[in-house]
């Protein structure tokens, strides 16, 4: 079986709050309505080009600092998911990843966390892609680069919605809580 994992909220916990941590970032991220900037940087838009769309030049300042301090926003593991996908990978599954990232951040995501240069067979990286989950053309991305077939995929997001549309694509999907409902669902599948 081909195991496809997220990796933010997933691998690697993920606040874009931490990047900020000399402000009230809480508002800021949603004065700017952040998830909506960082989503178009993970389809693939600049940093730069999104910040000029920030009306406030102090917004705007503050909004480019976080490319310096991204490595914060992601500094720690989930230890417990990384567990299971070696267990998975001794089990004989071949363990690929999707993941919704920009492509200007994801050296640092690299540097921050060096397992994530080795630990998948393919990494489609949306950033790097232009189109982000849940887009069935991702989906067909990691197919076509793996070989694999759709069918053959169980696909593992903390988002409901990617796991929907890994599964309009012909996918089984498990929409992540924690690594322990995680290693449930595995072994309700018999894959652990």
């Amino acid at each position: 079986m081909n195991i496809v994992f997220d990796i933010g909220n997933v691998l690697i916990r993920w606040d874009a709050a931490l990047a900020f941590p000399d402000h009230d970032a809480e508002a800021f991220l949603a004065r700017i309505d952040f998830p909506a900037l960082n989503l178009r940087g993970d389809g693939g838009e600049s940093f730069a080009d999104l910040a000029q769309e920030i009306a406030d030049p102090d917004d705007r300042a503050l909004f480019l600092t976080y490319l310096a301090n991204y490595a914060r926003t992601i500094a720690q593991p989930i230890e417990g998911t990384w567990a299971l996908m070696d267990r998975l990978r001794a089990r004989g599954h071949a363990i690929h990843a999707i993941t919704n990232w920009s492509a200007e951040t994801w050296p640092t995501g690299v540097a921050t966390h060096p397992r994530l240069a080795t630990s998948f067979a393919t990494t489609i990286v949306s950033g790097e892609e232009g189109v982000v989950k849940p887009a069935p053309a991702i989906f067909a991305a990691l197919c076509a680069r793996a070989g694999v077939a759709p069918d053959t995929c169980v696909f593992i997001d903390d988002s409901a919605a990617n796991a929907a549309g890994a599964r309009a694509f012909g996918m089984d999907a498990i929409h992540f809580t924690t690594p322990e409902a995680l290693e449930a669902a595995l072994i309700e599948r018999g894959l652990l």
